[in-house]
């Protein structure tokens, strides 16, 4: 998975892919638990290129949509957001499929 390294490589991802952002910290215990998932949730879903955003490092990005707990996860196609997955919560390789399958095609 990518990391997001500028404030304009996510205006552009956003704008131009189906892309999912998540939003991460080093810090994170529960980022942590999902880590080893990722990259069969990535093989899985090939139509969306996925984004690490680092919380502490892209604060604005956060309060700008909203995401206060991590992990957490937003998906954006056409320049808008079709999905968010966004709670303090742990969350499964289940629970983090099922969103994905969920959004629009």
């Amino acid at each position: 998975m990518k990391t997001l390294e500028t404030i304009e490589q996510f205006n552009e991802l956003t704008n131009n892919e189906e892309v999912i952002m998540l939003f991460s910290a080093d810090w994170c215990p529960d980022c942590r638990v999902i880590e080893p998932i990722l990259p069969e949730i990535e093989a899985a879903f090939p139509a969306y290129t996925f984004i690490m955003v680092d919380r502490d490092e892209f604060m604005e990005v956060c309060q700008e949509h909203n995401v206060f707990g991590i992990p957490s996860f937003l998906a954006f196609k056409d320049g808008k957001e079709v999905g968010r997955f966004v709670s303090k919560d742990r969350k499964t390789k289940e629970e983090i499929m099922e969103f994905i399958d969920g959004l629009p095609k």
